[in-house]
């Protein structure tokens, strides 16, 4: 029986052997292909104009003057774009989106520039006070660098531009007074509808903020803006006023909105429209588990849209094409490779608000893992998050007022009986007062009637 056992266990030790040199195996071949990803770019042969204007274009939303970024590629040089981004609220799982598109950018040989728009921050009714702009413009950076690192997008391609480096010079704000001397209110209101906060009697800085956002073309010296579709009205706006000034329209390039959790726009102000890139696993799956995504209904899915946009990009990463993957507990997982199929088993109920939420948890966690990684191995980090997003004031104590319980408290020595009558040591004072009453009989004047 001994010798079975002992058999036994050497069989077990063996396994364990063989477990760990697999587990290493496993460990070095995804590090080798993780460094292969990460080089794909670098590595990829070049595209023809034809091919890199494909994938320029590919999953925008609309294309405003194309034959700009054409003319463009024609000279050889690289096409410049720039995406930019008000250092407002903490950026959420939404800057995904264009961070993707970003990606492809790159792969199709263009210079890219983001700028950190501080300035456009407090222009927005003071959504950053001007205290606090600077570090959030420092957030801002750390976060989308994080964003860019997890999607294996080369930073070193990348320029980033501070923009209170450039849009507080003589020449910019030159330039700012004569948009705004041809510019009607009526105009320059319209064009920020979508982007700037709309309130009864808003300050003047909200007509300002469209004006910037078109001038930036300019001083970034880009050939393309890239934006989101809200961003339109602003675009056409730069398109219109720019050339009376005497400089060059721009092509502008737009991306589909992703709609919040709870439908409608994804919001930085409305915590349960978004996910936050630090939000933690337990928050990412409580605010999943609520988030609106009724069965057989595609239009306004926020979950869905999620997964379009952001996901199945996304699986290239793991899998090397765009996928997605719904585990099942009772059946095969269901794998998409593109949103249409997904539509479609959604609308038949194939695809369940019941199994779409876990998978759609799990792949989000796991993808914004290396960047709260990194937060947390950066003290720098830390303390810029600090900073930029202080936590409240703790609301003050209430003071205790001392309650007034007369004259007759416990300081007499007297017990009230059932009747109502008081027994004890002090009680003649109780009934009649210390003085007989005397005081008290004058005073309603009992004596003279």
């Amino acid at each position: 029986m001994a010798s079975d056992q002992q058999a036994i266990m050497n069989e077990i030790a063996g396994i364990e052997k063989s477990i760990g040199e697999l587990q290493t195996q496993l460990k070095d071949a995804k590090e080798r292909l993780e460094q292969s990803r990460s080089t794909s770019v670098d590595n990829a042969v070049p595209l023809s104009k034809e091919e890199q204007l494909a994938l320029i274009k590919v999953n925008l939303k609309e294309v405003l003057n194309p034959e700009i970024m054409e003319d463009a590629l024609k000279t050889g040089a690289p096409l410049k774009i720039y995406w930019g981004t008000a250092t407002t609220g903490r950026p959420h799982c939404g800057y995904f989106v264009p961070v993707l598109k970003i990606a492809q950018f790159l792969r199709a040989g263009c210079h890219v520039k983001i700028l950190l728009a501080d300035i456009h921050g407090f222009l927005d009714n003071l959504k950053a006070p001007i205290e606090l702009v600077k570090f959030r413009a420092q957030y801002y950076r750390f976060v989308i660098t994080g964003l860019l690192k997890t999607v294996k997008v080369p930073i070193e391609k990348l320029e980033f531009v501070l923009g209170s480096d450039f849009e507080l010079t003589p020449d910019y704000m030159m330039d700012l007074l004569r948009l705004a001397s041809i510019t009607s209110e009526h105009d320059s209101k319209r064009a920020g509808a979508e982007v700037v906060k709309q309130t009864e009697n808003a300050p003047l800085s909200g007509l300002i903020y469209p004006l910037m956002q078109a001038l930036d073309e300019q001083y970034l010296g880009v050939d393309a803006q890239f934006g989101g579709l809200d961003q339109r009205k602003i675009f056409a706006l730069a398109k219109d006023v720019l050339p009376k000034i005497g400089y060059k329209e721009r092509a502008h390039l737009m991306n589909p909105m992703v709609p919040g959790l709870q439908g409608g726009k994804m919001s930085a102000s409305d915590p349960d429209s978004k996910i936050d890139v630090l939000d933690t696993p337990e928050l990412v799956k409580r605010k999943l588990k609520k988030a609106f995504a009724p069965p057989k209904q595609v239009e306004e899915n926020g979950v869905l849209s999620f997964v379009e946009y952001v996901l199945l990009p996304a699986g290239e990463l793991k899998y090397g094409t765009p996928k997605f993957v719904v585990e099942r507990r009772d059946a095969e997982p269901l794998v998409y490779t593109d949103i249409a199929q997904m539509h479609k088993d959604y609308l038949n109920d194939v695809l369940t608000p019941q199994t779409l939420k876990p998978a759609v948890t799990d792949a989000l966690i796991a993808l914004l893992e290396p960047i709260q990684a990194d937060f947390q191995a950066s003290p720098e980090w830390q303390a810029v998050e600090t900073k930029a997003y202080p936590p409240p004031p703790a609301p003050p104590k209430k003071e205790k007022k001392k309650k007034d319980k007369g004259s007759f408290h416990p300081a007499k020595k007297v017990e009230v009986q059932a009747d109502g009558h008081v027994e004890g040591a002090d009680k003649a004072s109780v009934d009649v007062g210390e003085d007989g009453g005397a005081k008290a009989i004058e005073k309603l004047g009992l004596e003279d009637k």
